[in-house]
């Protein structure tokens, strides 16, 4: 049975094979806006290109913990944490260092549960609410841990034509460590994302994904924001950036929904 650290603590992964859907760019802003709500929020980069570490004002040079250390258990949780430029939010940062994981990792015993026993043996990880999982875009090692990790998974899916033809190995490998690892993970939702009203395509996108997935789609949609493109680059959340933005209103409204789905449910021992 997935058991989540601290009874608060509700671990979500972000997650989707594909790049270039505003995965980390999700991490980041919902994390932000959970934040903003009144949460205490943890991302984890699991990510080797570090872009949600960089997102959220983490400069290279501060990176001497990483999730690396963590999953080759040179480092416990807690003291790889940093505090990010938003108040609220915490990260564990990433560097290259993990494209090697798969490797490296290979012969580790129980290699798919190592950030798993990490996150359950340290105990100030029981002080957040929320830990969010930046995943790569691929189901590798690394993501498999995060999703024997999680409670739950997010999955951003942009608004373009071919959309929902990824989501079917992602759901595969779902099922898959649910059968042999986490018994209790289920996907918490699908975001849509980049998605623009005037569009025929994203119109056309969102109505399979609501015929085919039904309310596992989040009646929230991220919308295509030249704000949420230009946050990334002063190293802050849109949010910060821009708090009136469409694209602020929209990661508010995310999170709304995900605190919603958050009650009632139990997580943790």
């Amino acid at each position: 049975m997935n058991k989540s650290p601290g009874r608060r603590t509700k671990i979500i992964a972000i997650a989707n094979q594909k790049g270039g859907v505003g995965k980390t760019t999700t991490a980041i802003n919902l994390g932000a806006a959970l934040a903003e709500a009144g949460k205490k929020v943890l991302l984890i980069d699991l990510d080797p290109q570090g872009n949600a570490s960089t997102g959220l004002g983490i400069e290279r040079e501060q990176r001497d913990l990483t999730t690396y250390d963590v999953l080759s258990g040179d480092a416990k949780i807690g003291v790889a944490i940093l505090k990010s430029n938003f108040d609220g939010v915490d990260i564990i940062p990433a560097t290259t260092d993990l494209s090697s994981a798969d490797i490296e990792l290979l012969n580790s015993k129980n290699r798919s549960s190592l950030l798993k026993q990490a996150l359950e043996n340290d105990e100030v990880i029981s002080k957040y609410h929320y830990i969010l999982i930046d995943c790569p875009p691929s189901l590798n090692i690394l993501t498999v841990n995060a999703m024997v990790a999680a409670a739950s998974i997010i999955v951003p899916l942009q608004s373009e034509f071919f959309a929902l033809e990824g989501l079917s190995q992602l759901i595969l490998t779902v099922r898959d460590v649910r059968q042999n690892a986490n018994p209790d993970l289920r996907i918490e939702g699908i975001a849509l994302t980049m998605y623009d009203r005037r569009n025929n395509l994203s119109l056309q996108v969102e109505d399979d994904a609501r015929e085919n997935m039904g309310d596992m789609v989040f009646k929230t949609v991220i919308p295509r924001n030249v704000r949420v493109s230009e946050a990334p680059s002063f190293a802050v959340p849109v949010l910060s950036y821009d708090p009136n933005s469409k694209g602020s209103i929209a990661y508010r409204a995310l999170a709304k929904e995900v605190i919603q789905k958050s009650k009632g449910a139990r997580y943790g021992a």
